[in-house]
């Protein structure tokens, strides 16, 4: 991923904040056929993993954990995430019900027009458009597993890490409100409200674990919604017997990374805190993310084993079938600490993921550095603009989507850019490091400006849409030289359909609904099941997101 900041001169228009609603009794719109029959909601989220994967691993393994969800839940085979296809906006979703036109969230790293720069102390005089870099940037130490707490005996005492990781984020490392001359904290940044906000109100008790500091965004605007949030930082440096530079430059080391988030789960399923140190309420909605399967996908080979894909596309290698190994066996822990503590017929367990990976079939891989296109269409906008010095292109998100904020925020420009975009051939590279090129910078279509915006479903008043999005064509990842086989964040299949199953309490037969849902639509099944009102979230007011249907 290439992520290119520059000051620009851009319309200034503020970010919106929002009022939480106390939770109301009763069942509203959306909600589930079987609502309230659950005490507590343990939501895992598995980073990479497609519906495909699943079916796979429930069919080559009859008696595993993943096929046991299957066959005592409700399965939504053709369940679609969030574009952009991302951690951020896949996470944000299916704990709000909305989509980026509604919580503000369009990545993890991108671009605010209306934002002053981090580190800004004279707002009067600073120009806005700012980077808002809710990523390892933002930790007090993004190097350290704690985030910059300063915990000893590393990775051994990560258990003891806060509960409470907005207090590690560096404020010097984000965005400053123009109004107000702060920090905008990410919990301040989301527009709406999320179900541990409405848990909150109605006097439950909430956890979550993922994998950055900047997941408080999950916090919701009151910046109260969960109890304890444990947060290790997987781009910091591993410990040895590792050697790479972070938790996901080889899949066993992320594997041990998961397995402390693992840990806190149960944990909290034995009425404990994160650490398993304090005596707490079992949470009415917790859980985690997993990255093993994602890093076993991007990884051209990790532990002795080849990562990614068979040639046919669609079986899982070595590499990310041990992953998935890894994930059921975890998976299989936490049903039986349910089990044990007597939890397990009054919990719903629901299995998803934040975003799927692309591609999957290895030799549709295509590698193109975005470096060379973004300067490339720098070149050519200074050269038909010989009075202006600046650069067209003030920031950009490259995976397997482009998106690019542009320092002339016109119709214009953009235009300019899309056509750049789409009359240049690409230099790239395949699976095997062979040269390869690809027309129209490797997208197979570019929606700039107005476009842009109607795309997303939301107006030019906007201050956080890209001026430029760019969806990639089949296979095609940006990236620097041959470190990853596949990547995330864009439009396609292989981004977007996920698993999403449904299980545990009040489901006891298995179930298949094919027909289309969104990954949205967790967040009001979740409070359906717990007998909230999912009106409470605002995201559902405002688009309508409907609880999973049941056959």
């Amino acid at each position: 991923m290439t992520k290119n900041a520059v000051a620009a001169v851009l319309g200034a228009v503020m970010i919106a904040g929002s009022t939480v609603t106390p939770a109301l009794a009763g069942h509203g719109q959306g909600a589930s056929s079987r609502p309230g029959t659950s005490k507590h909601v343990l939501l895992l989220s598995v980073d990479g993993m497609h519906q495909k994967d699943l079916d796979w691993y429930s069919q080559n393994h009859p008696g595993s954990a993943l096929a046991s969800l299957v066959h005592h839940g409700t399965s939504y085979t053709n369940a679609q995430t969030p574009v952009p296809s991302d951690s951020f906006p896949g996470m944000v979703g299916q704990l709000t019900g909305g989509n980026p036109k509604t919580t503000g969230v369009y990545y993890d790293d991108t671009f605010n027009r209306a934002l002053l720069p981090a580190g800004t102390t004279d707002c009067a005089k600073a120009v806005p458009g700012a980077e808002v870099a809710y990523t390892e940037a933002a930790d007090a130490n993004p190097l350290a597993l704690d985030a910059g707490q300063g915990l000893g005996g590393l990775p051994a005492s990560i258990m003891n890490m806060t509960g409470h990781p907005e207090t590690l984020l560096n404020p010097a490392a984000l965005p400053v409100d123009p109004t107000t001359c702060k920090p905008v904290y990410p919990h301040q940044y989301l527009k709406v409200n999320t179900v541990f906000e409405v848990a909150k109100a109605a006097g439950l008790t909430t956890a979550w674990s993922d994998k950055h500091a900047a997941y408080e965004i999950l916090n919701g605007p009151s910046g109260k919604g969960i109890d304890d949030l444990f947060t290790p930082e997987i781009n910091s440096t591993t410990s040895a017997p590792f050697t790479g530079a972070d938790w996901t430059t080889d899949n066993a080391a992320t594997q041990q990374y998961d397995g402390y988030k693992v840990r806190a789960v149960l944990n909290e399923i034995h009425g404990k805190d994160h650490s398993g140190t304090r005596f707490a309420a079992i949470p009415a909605i917790f859980g985690m993310n997993f990255q093993s399967v994602s890093t076993a996908q991007k990884l051209p080979t990790s532990d002795g084993l080849a990562g990614g894909y068979l040639a046919d596309g669609a079986t899982p290698g070595p590499l990310l079938s041990k992953a998935l190994d890894y994930i059921n066996a975890s998976v299989g822990n936490m049903v039986a600490a349910l089990k044990a503590t007597g939890n397990s017929k009054d919990t719903t367990i629901i299995l998803s993921a934040k975003h799927g990976q692309s591609p999957m079939n290895p030799a549709a891989l295509t590698r193109v550095p975005d470096g060379a296109i973004i300067a490339g269409l720098n070149a050519a906008w200074k050269a038909a603009h010989p009075a202006s010095s600046a650069d067209l292109v003030a920031f950009s998100t490259d995976d397997d989507i482009m998106q690019l904020w542009l320092s002339d925020h016109s119709q214009a420009a953009a235009q300019f850019a899309k056509d750049y975009l789409l009359a240049h051939a690409a230099a790239g590279n395949g699976i095997a490091g062979t040269a390869k090129t690809v027309q129209s910078s490797g997208l197979s279509a570019v929606h700039a400006g107005s476009g842009s915006a109607k795309y997303f479903g939301t107006t030019a008043a906007d201050s956080r849409y890209p001026d430029v999005l760019g969806i990639a064509q089949a296979g095609v990842v940006f990236t620097g030289g041959h470190s990853k086989i596949a990547e995330h964040g864009g439009a396609g299949a292989d981004d977007r359909n996920v698993p999403l199953v449904v299980s545990g309490a009040g489901r006891g037969k298995a179930q298949k609904v094919s027909a289309p849902v969104e990954t949205t639509q967790i967040a009001p099944t979740i409070l359906a099941a717990l007998g909230l009102d999912p009106r409470q979230l605002q995201a559902v007011q405002i688009e309508g997101t409907q609880a999973l249907p049941q056959r």
